[in-house]
């Protein structure tokens, strides 16, 4: 795998955007009446790791015309430091487009978080091939890695033939593309054919995939662990038995990872990460983490482990910088982590939380 050097663009994400609405101070949605608002999606969640540390990042998207929560949005993404693309499209009537709304309460101690998506009439379900120019965007410009999800790539069959498009477009023009399944019972309901095969290709176009057991049995077919034994040993085990499989199936992709959690309470997890790279396995045992709200912190391990291999390093060094961004977004109320300097993030990873003035 080699990256492009004379790329424009270190990361680019087709994505969604919606809005994200949580209860102040971690009270219950159901009895709350003061929420705060954020701009949203999973894909950008991965990418602000990588802008915030200075990195040219792409957001490709929709936005619905003259909307004010369409402008959150790009204010939020402008203070991301990520540039954005895509087509403004009318709301129509009152039953028309907008942007969609993520409800979460992020719980706490043995109240457990519960997240609720609201996604009729979503403006990014519309998100097709002919509004964007890949070759001016893939060729003229350059990108290093194309970031895909499974959740955009499942969200509407529109957006499953667009991610398909962006990934054959993306390897013609040779960028990196990247993959975290992120499989939703939801959105497959009804369509595990017609998305099993989408996401089949896509991953065959991929250098990286990411996702835990269940996402690569249910997205992919790979067959999971057998059955029987405890524990996180038999887990990591059962993980690593698979990149086996994955990787005899997907021979294009060489890194293929997953980040491990083990929840104690809504405030403690336990947090570690297996990632594979050409033969080699890095396995970072649980330990335990402080959490604020646990949502974006498997995002935020991805878009660590990106941002690893955008610089060049080596596995160990893109797992453990992988683990301390995921293990950063879950001390923000956002979520995703938005790390000041690389020196921060080595710091979680180090264990040192000792000021710095």
């Amino acid at each position: 795998m080699k990256l492009r050097e004379d790329a424009r663009w270190s990361l680019v994400v087709p994505t969604s955007m919606g809005l994200r609405i949580t209860p102040e101070n971690r009270q219950p949605v159901h009895t709350a009446d003061r929420f705060v608002l954020q701009a949203t999606s999973a894909e950008t969640n991965v990418a602000a790791v990588v802008s915030h540390l200075g990195e040219p990042t792409k957001v490709l998207t929709a936005f619905v015309a003259g909307s004010p929560l369409a402008a959150i949005i790009k204010a939020n993404l402008r203070a991301r430091n990520m540039s954005y693309e895509g087509p403004e499209v009318p709301q129509g009537d009152a039953w028309g487009f907008r942007h969609q709304f993520n409800i979460a309460d992020s719980g706490y101690g043995g109240r457990a978080p519960r997240v609720w998506n609201d996604r009729a009439g979503e403006v990014g379900r519309e998100l097709s091939i002919d509004q964007f120019d890949l070759d001016r965007l893939f060729g003229d410009e350059g990108v290093r890695v194309l970031h895909l999800s499974g959740l955009i790539a499942s969200l509407s069959p529109k957006t499953s033939a667009f991610c398909v498009e962006l990934a054959r477009a993306a390897r013609a023009h040779g960028t990196v593309v990247s993959m975290d399944l992120n499989y939703r019972a939801s959105f497959w309901k009804g369509r595990e054919e017609e998305l099993g095969t989408a996401f089949d290709e896509i991953a065959g176009l991929c250098d990286i995939l990411y996702g835990n057991e269940e996402d690569f049995q249910l997205c992919l077919g790979i067959p999971g662990p057998p059955p029987g034994g405890e524990g996180i040993d038999h887990k990591i085990n059962g993980f690593k038995a698979m990149i086996g499989q994955i990787s005899q199936a997907y021979p294009c992709a060489s890194w293929i990872g997953t980040s491990l959690r083990e929840v104690v309470s809504a405030n403690h997890h336990k947090w570690g990460m297996v990632l594979w790279h050409e033969g080699e396995f890095v396995v970072l045992p649980l330990r335990d983490i402080d959490v604020i709200d646990r949502i974006g912190g498997g995002d935020g391990s991805v878009g660590g482990v990106l941002y690893g291999i955008l610089k060049g390093w080596d596995a160990e060094q893109c797992a453990r910088f992988g683990w301390a961004t995921g293990a950063l977004a879950a001390t923000c109320l956002d979520d995703y982590g938005a790390p000041a300097d690389e020196d921060q993030v080595w710091a979680i990873w180090e264990g040192n939380a000792r000021v710095v003035r």
